[in-house]
């Protein structure tokens, strides 16, 4: 049995990274790891990796970069044969790595729904895991090839949180053009963002977790700012929302948030993060309350909503002179005004009960400047 303190009390965040062979998805994920040494230098990211065939090499250059853990699924595709080896590979690296996420890298005919399924089923079992995103990396250059050839080219544009496309620097306008047309006859709704060169923001691959929270939440301001090369083209851009109170037992009004987080469109929002305090015990899109009955009066809590799902984590640490709420949402490009003018006219962010001296304020950045 677990005790108090020990690492059966924390979930770990599971992120699911699919798309063909060769469409850059190893590449992105060692992409994500100087973005997290730089940010939080003790987090843990741990890797799992289906790969038909034999050979491990991806996992070994994940290793070489300072992975946390890896473990291979080989030789049979991860939603077929592997996906009951799913489990066991989840409580290896939980049992030996510690680790804060991890990411599950799919071979290129996997269909993420089976994978899916079978982690619900884990978490359900468990009570250790949660999953925060499923992202789908396609090669722009030879997408084309693959959507002409290949149900699972469909299944893996519409299973999914996010569409990362990839290699499509050396494409000509109108070739470009004609790849999301292409993507287009799929029929399919999913977000889409352009990487550079393989790099995407952690940001928006990865939802909030505690241990990221924390340090969040005790700047007084947060840049978003980067150590990258290159000149960044991610299509997306940050609101960042700060809700005060002279009252020191101020707290959020749940009722107006759980509209936001029931309503805000996944093609518009992708993700919000906040720490916020309330007086009351937050519900997460699953129905599942946060502590229940067991925590009374103003709370701290910590907000993880991910492509219209979320999932609220009880944070003990109490700081009377900190905001009632931190906030970042961040949206696709050319959408972050329409959702500040939202927020500040009260639509969504407020006080609860009778409180009346909060204060919104909010700012506008975007990630990345154009190349």
């Amino acid at each position: 049995m677990a005790t108090k303190d020990g690492p059966s009390d924390r979930r770990i965040l599971l992120t699911i990274i699919t798309g063909f062979a060769g469409s850059g998805k190893t590449t992105l994920i060692l992409n994500l790891l100087p973005q997290l040494r730089t940010d939080n230098p003790g987090y843990k990211l741990a890797l799992i990796k289906n790969e038909i065939g034999d050979v491990n090499v991806d996992t070994q250059l994940a290793a070489a970069a300072e992975m946390t853990g890896s473990r291979e699924l080989l030789g049979d595709c991860i939603c077929c044969t592997n996906v009951g080896q799913i489990e066991d590979a989840l409580s290896q690296l939980d049992r030996e790595c510690q680790p804060d996420r991890i990411i599950i890298e799919t071979s290129g005919s996997a269909e993420p729904l089976k994978l899916v399924l079978e982690i619900n089923r884990i978490i359900k079992a468990t009570g250790r895991y949660e999953l925060d995103g499923i992202v789908s990396v396609i090669d722009a250059e030879n997408w084309g090839g693959y959507a002409n050839t290949s149900y699972t080219a469909k299944l893996q544009a519409k299973q999914t949180d996010l569409i990362v496309i990839n290699k499509w620097e050396s494409l000509s306008e109108r070739a470009f053009d004609l790849f999301l047309d292409k993507l287009g006859d799929l029929d399919v709704d999913t977000p889409q963002t352009k990487s550079d060169k393989g790099w995407i923001s952690k940001e928006l691959l990865f939802g909030f977790d505690p241990k990221m929270a924390r340090a969040w939440a005790s700047q007084t301001g947060h840049s978003h700012a980067h150590d990258h090369k290159h000149d960044h083209t991610s299509e997306m851009e940050c609101l960042s929302v700060t809700l005060t109170s002279s009252d020191p037992d101020a707290g959020i009004d749940t009722s107006k948030l759980d509209t936001l987080l029931q309503t805000a469109p996944k093609d518009e929002v992708y993700r919000i993060k906040a720490v916020l305090y309330s007086n009351n015990s937050p519900t997460s899109s699953d129905g599942a309350q946060v502590n229940g009955t067991q925590c009374s009066g103003r709370q701290r809590y910590i907000l993880n909503w991910s492509f219209g799902r979320w999932t609220w984590s009880h944070d003990t640490v109490a700081d009377p002179a900190a905001p009632v709420l931190r906030m970042s949402i961040f949206t696709a490009q050319y959408e972050s005004n329409k959702w500040m003018k939202r927020i500040e006219g009260g639509q969504y962010i407020a006080l609860s009960g009778e409180v009346g001296d909060g204060k919104v304020e909010g700012s506008l950045c975007c990630y990345g400047a154009a190349a």
